[in-house]
């Protein structure tokens, strides 16, 4: 019989790979599904690619690559037995043959036994050879088939290159002598011992003194006064005080100089009167007992204690959380109930499939298809069988949800090289719809583009306060940002009356009051939004120097698809998002079309179309040691509180020029999304932004300023022409922010250099084939102009339909569930339960989705 195996493998031998460092194997969960070892017809892992796939799809990869060799792995699920005798049935029967993959979290351990079962199968005969069979494989086989099967995951290997370190727990601990001093810390009103700073507070863990941390990169500020304490006593613990959650807190090792984990921090702070059960965040930053409010949104947002049915079937499939990963799963679940997006990537599955590239693991499009087809085909949220619920009543308990899906494959995909979303923290839901949408538009040049249904044109109408001339420029969106004015708030008094006793709180060191949510009209919101804003360093071409200017804006087009953002998040003096406590009467129905833009009216006069005077760069580096009045203008105080956080005064520099003087908060987040640029901490160097001689460019050699292919395909994508795009990228030095409102400030002109134009061709030629531009797309509006770029113009009467709600109190922590409108009710998403909905809190949402109501 080895002798028989031996010479069956031999034509394949050459195709069996033993995994190397480096190599990730895909033993959990298929390239094309959501398919596992433990679906029905298991897992197919290509011993040459190591790549999964389910029973429906690996003939495909076969057909594909020609390759034949595979493992085929089952998992059996069993629930464990019990007898007369007690019966202490092992967890796992082959505890070797899934050594590294992980167990499922739905299924208890100690109710559940897992039976597992490994084979090679050879294509297309579908010869099987059980393993392990060590005696009777060739050696090679033998080796490469351990080396699958004892593989760590493919994601595991991901985790070390993840920004976030694992934290460790401190030595000090486990070990860590509290004084008996008869210190109790109160629940609010802290300030340090030795100075008067009531932020970036420590409390020491031995002594319990409160003491301020020094001054850090992310602007937290102090004396350094915990510092000292710990160089004077040795005590080498502490808490930061407004970090202290139920859930845990921040710690501080002065001695080890490195956060840690204290598993016993409950105790520790009990010692000085502290309930971490009772303690939360609070906007201003301290912790206070005021778990009541969040615990109240949490309960509100999810609809807790309400008897919620759970549904089942298409478009009721569920996401697993995969730690802090819900504001992917919402948005997600948002984008693919639009049915553009289900046509694009769902209705176009199998031709996706079938033309995706060899690693499909690494394919948008493949991933995105695959995510919509779990949330759409109902294979993943199939019902329990009625012998179950018979069951689970008999028991009162109702243990399995849903198995949904698990989009480790699609998050490790659209997050790589992005150091938030590639993290394991929590992040804005707003900022991965943005950058999804970026991603879609990169890669739907050539092909439909859903993404189209989001976009829309703001006309933004700047005036000269001093000459009343005005100019108009229209620039490209996807989302509005709705400002929530707290002043604006119809339960103001009680807001008033509850700061001044939360002040007093404070002052007396006593409880604080019941907190009191802002509830603000939606009209005030848009009213916020309409409103004339002032124009930082405007500079007037009427006046040639700069003056008082003022813009408003106004909808150019309206999308078929609106986006509405409650601007919830602000700042704290730690550079950590904070969030506004406010409630928002959002409407179900909404009619923007007074909100329309008209364009230059009668009697208004436009600015002339002058640029301001520009520093050249060779200038700029001649004069950067001299005090010239041509050098741009800085504004040094913001300049130097970056610096003093740590950051190259040069890139201070760079980031308070380039977000144009608006303060230190705008820099560093400038400074933050620019670090791993090579040029990061070189002197500023301004560039020219001058028209270009239409003459001088059609002569120059078209090698000299040939924009990067990338930013000519994501413009393009838009809708401009070709040959503008290439122009304005030229013109803005390859910018491409620059070169989209350069666009719309300058038309595309007849008379633009036809050599320009013939040399390009022949450069793209090389590329490969044009991509298709223009309004080829039917449902475009036939008012759009062919030079800008594609939008869907419409009415603007609009019917909500979903909305993403966030718990929490930043960004960066807390969990989204979201509420989307199906077959005229609204189902709740909260990871992998779906259930109809009671009482949607439409309040207290963040992001909002509505369509475009048909035209009467």
């Amino acid at each position: 019989m080895a002798t028989d195996l031996g010479e069956l493998l031999v034509p394949y031998m050459p195709t069996i790979r033993v995994p190397r460092t480096g190599d990730r194997v895909f033993k959990s969960e298929c390239a094309f599904s959501y398919d596992s070892p433990e679906s029905e017809g298991g897992l197919y892992v290509c011993m040459n690619t190591f790549l999964g796939f389910g029973r429906e799809h690996v003939e495909r990869h076969y057909r594909k690559t020609g390759q034949s060799v595979y493992m085929h792995l089952k998992r059996t699920v069993k629930e464990r037995a019990t007898g007369a005798a007690g019966g202490a049935v092992p967890r796992r029967r082959n505890g070797k043959v899934f050594l590294d993959l992980e167990l499922n979290r739905d299924f208890n351990g100690e109710d559940y036994e897992y039976e597992d079962e490994a084979k090679l199968v050879i294509f297309p005969d579908h010869y099987e050879i059980p393993l392990p069979n060590i005696e009777e494989l060739p050696a090679l086989v033998t080796i490469a088939c351990d080396a699958v099967l004892n593989a760590a995951s493919a994601y595991k290997k991901q985790e070390p290159d993840s920004w976030e370190e694992e934290l460790q727990v401190s030595r000090h601990a486990r070990s860590l002598r509290q004084q008996d001093n008869g210190v109790r810390i109160p629940p609010s009103g802290w300030k340090c011992a030795k100075c008067e700073m009531r932020e970036n507070l420590w409390l020491n863990l031995t002594d319990g003194s409160v003491l301020c941390g020094k001054w850090f990169f992310d602007g937290s500020g102090g004396n350094g006064h915990a510092l000292d304490n710990y160089r004077e006593t040795n005590f080498p613990l502490a808490v930061k005080m407004d970090t202290i959650t139920p859930d845990g807190a921040d710690i501080y090792s002065f001695e080890e100089e490195e956060a840690v984990l204290d598993p016993q921090i409950s105790d520790h702070l009990s010692h000085f009167g502290i309930d971490m059960l009772k303690m939360n965040k609070t906007e201003n930053g301290h912790t206070d007992n005021l778990v009541q409010r969040r615990v109240s949104e949490w309960e509100v947002i999810q609809e807790a204690g309400q008897k919620l049915k759970a549904v089942y079937g298409s478009g009721y499939t569920g996401i697993k959380n995969l730690g802090n990963s819900a504001y992917i799963s919402t948005t997600m679940q948002v984008l693919f109930s639009v049915p553009e997006f289900q046509r694009a990537y769902v209705g176009s599955l199998q031709r996706i499939f079938d033309y995706s590239p060899l690693d499909p693991s690494q394919d948008f499009a493949t991933q995105m298809a695959k995510l919509g087809h779990g949330l759409l085909s109902g294979l993943y949220a199939k019902p329990p069988m009625k012998s179950e619920l018979i069951e689970q009543v008999m028991k009162e308990e109702y243990k399995k949800q849903q198995a949904g899906i698990s989009p480790r494959m699609f998050k490790s995909l659209v997050s790589r090289g992005h150091p938030e979303f590639s993290s394991n923290r929590q992040q804005d839901a707003q900022e991965f719809l943005l950058h999804l949408i970026n991603l879609i538009e990169r890669n739907s040049v050539g092909s439909e583009n859903p993404s189209d249904v989001f976009r829309y044109l703001v006309e933004e109408r700047v005036q000269c306060c001093q000459s009343r001339k005005v100019r108009y420029t229209q620039r490209v969106d996807y989302l509005v940002q709705l400002p929530a004015p707290i002043e604006a708030a119809s339960n103001r008094e009680e807001l008033i009356a509850y700061d001044a006793k939360r002040r007093e709180a404070e002052e007396t060191m006593s409880a604080p009051p019941e907190p009191v949510r802002a509830r603000i009209p939606f009209t005030a919101c848009l009213q916020a939004l309409t409103e004339p804003q002032n124009v930082l360093d405007f500079w007037s071409s009427a006046l040639q120097a700069k003056s008082a200017g003022v813009k408003t804006c106004r909808f150019a087009t309206f999308p078929e698809y609106l986006i509405v953002q409650i601007k919830k998040f602000t700042f704290g003096v730690d550079w950590v998002p904070k969030k506004l406590d406010v409630a928002i009467d959002v409407p179900d129905f909404l009619d923007l079309n007074r909100l329309r833009a008209t364009g230059l009216q009668s009697g208004e006069e436009e600015l002339p179309d002058l640029t301001p005077p520009i520093v050249s760069p060779e200038d700029t580096r001649d004069n950067s040691m001299s005090n010239s009045t041509d050098s741009p203008e800085i504004d040094e105080s913001s300049v130097m509180q970056l610096a003093e956080m740590g950051f190259p005064l040069e890139a201070c520099r760079k980031a308070v020029y380039y977000t144009g003087n608006m303060g230190a908060e705008m820099a560093f987040n400038w400074l933050i999304a620019h670090m791993e640029e090579p040029d990061f901490a070189e002197p500023l160097a301004v560039p020219s932004f001058l028209e270009p001689d239409p003459i001088s460019e059609a002569v120059a050699s078209p090698l000299d300023n040939q924009p990067p292919e990338e930013s000519i395909a994501i413009l393009t994508s838009m809708g401009f022409p070709r040959q503008h795009t290439i122009r304005a990228l030229r013109t803005t030095n390859n910018n491409l922010e620059r070169a989209l409102d350069w666009i719309f400030t300058h038309p595309e002109s007849e008379e633009e250099p036809e050599e320009v134009s013939d040399v390009d061709d022949a450069l793209h030629n090389d590329h490969g084939p044009p991509s298709t531009n223009g309004n080829s797309d039917p449902t475009l509006s036939p008012d759009t102009d062919a030079s800008g770029p594609r939008v869907r113009d419409g009415p603007g009467r609009y019917e909500l339909f979903a909305f993403i709600s966030h718990m929490g109190e930043s960004t960066m922590s807390g969990h989204y569930v979201c509420h989307i409108k199906k077959e005229g009710r609204w189902v709740i998403y909260n990871d992998h339960k779906v259930s109809l909905s009671e009482r949607p809190p439409k309040d207290l949402g963040y992001i909002y989705f509505y369509h475009r109501l048909s035209s009467c």
